[in-house]
């Protein structure tokens, strides 16, 4: 068993109730304290085991005079919703027993979408996450107060390095939960798909314009395999197939996974338009900001009457849009039934995903969890 496998073990005793305090202790399956406080001691587990492995493996960049760039790595992979971590921990819930070599599994996946994070915040030129500096604006910063020439173009490329990092680091930690390789052997398959479906759809995303006035179907194709497939359905698979579960539950997770996860980035939709930096974490109408096509911005241009597109189109070219503009924006989608449409899209998915759920061979505690989960993830969990 490897060194990171053994600690996490000796912290997490499988997660099952025990004398103590600690968050692992406190994070008992199933629920005793409501599936909120559950989630949220299990984020705690989560983040812990994530930033015992990082701080173990940023002695590279020490080692290397690159010690702010650990520091400011370490900070940020210590927050975060933990989404896909929870998805893969309950997908291995289906069919296998709480574990703490299986939580290590599932919290690797925080560093895989720390990297799909840093890598986002470079390619959107995004100066904030989470409320804070972007950590390529953060490693700009530290080259400047060097003295050094080229600092943005530094910031760039050193926040992309250490998104390679934690995508190298995602792979080893799974590799070395301390889950028996007979039961990765099952889950590689669907891990590779879910990296590839992410980096396939960063490049469409990339690729694709609101004014170049694309589908609402295009818009979604791009958003499922960029987001939804990557934040649940995949994780979920993951984890129920290194649990064991047959073909058909694997299949039926995989369904439930798919509407969750496009309700949950029909409703980032939303907020990328509606949402206040409190919630979401970046500037206030960002989507509109960088004129990016989703599924809110496009409904709006495909329900609007003759002068209304014209109206959107001109907004869609302004090179620079004010806060009256970006309020004139916001006003025209209400007024074309597009939040109306996106809303009953999302109501329509989550409830696709509890009737999926009621079908399957599970316990009543994880159909439960996974219930209220999907309807977390709808509202945007906080």
């Amino acid at each position: 068993m490897s060194a990171v496998a053994s600690v996490t073990e000796a912290r997490a005793l499988s997660l099952a109730p025990a004398a103590g305090s600690s968050p692992m202790q406190r994070c008992s399956w199933p629920p005793a304290a409501g599936h909120a406080a559950w989630r949220s001691e299990f984020r705690s587990a989560v983040l812990d085991v994530v930033g015992e492995f990082v701080q173990a493996r940023s002695t590279e960049l020490v080692l290397a005079g690159l010690d702010e760039a650990g520091e400011i790595l370490a900070e940020f992979v210590s927050g975060g919703k933990c989404l896909r971590s929870t998805f893969m921990y309950l997908g291995w819930l289906c069919g296998a027993p709480p574990s703490g070599a299986a939580l290590t599994a599932a919290a690797s996946l925080e560093l895989l979408h720390a990297f799909a994070l840093l890598q986002d915040d470079v390619m959107d030129d995004s100066d904030e996450r989470r409320g804070r500096p972007a950590v390529h604006v953060r490693l700009e910063q530290w080259h400047r107060g060097r003295g050094l020439s080229g600092s943005r173009r530094f910031g760039e490329s050193a926040a992309i390095l250490l998104g390679d990092l934690c995508l190298i680091w995602a792979e080893q930690m799974l590799r070395e939960s301390g889950v028996e390789p007979r039961r990765l052997q099952g889950a590689w398959p669907r891990y590779d798909a879910m990296r590839t479906e992410l980096a396939v759809g960063q490049f469409a995303d990339l690729a694709i314009d609101v004014r170049g006035l694309p589908s609402l179907e295009a818009v979604l194709d791009v958003a499922r395999r960029k987001s939804g497939n990557y934040t649940v359905r995949r994780p979920l698979e993951i984890g129920a197939a290194m649990a064991g579960c047959a073909d058909p539950l694997l299949m039926q997770l995989g369904r439930y996974g798919a509407a969750v996860g496009e309700a949950f980035q029909l409703r980032d939709d939303l907020l990328g338009v509606f949402g206040s930096p409190a919630t979401t974490g970046k500037p206030n109408s960002g989507d509109l900001l960088e004129r990016k096509a989703t599924s809110v911005v496009v409904s709006a241009y495909e329900l609007a009457d003759a002068p209304t597109r014209r109206e959107l189109t001109a907004l869609m070219h302004s090179e620079e849009l004010d806060e009256a503009a970006l309020e004139r924006w916001r006003m025209l989608i209400i007024a074309t039934g597009a939040l109306e449409r996106i809303e009953d899209m999302v109501a329509f998915r989550l409830a696709s995903a509890r009737k999926y759920l009621a079908d399957m061979p599970i316990t009543d505690p994880v159909r439960a969890a996974l219930s209220d989960l999907a309807a977390a993830c709808g509202v945007r969990w906080q």
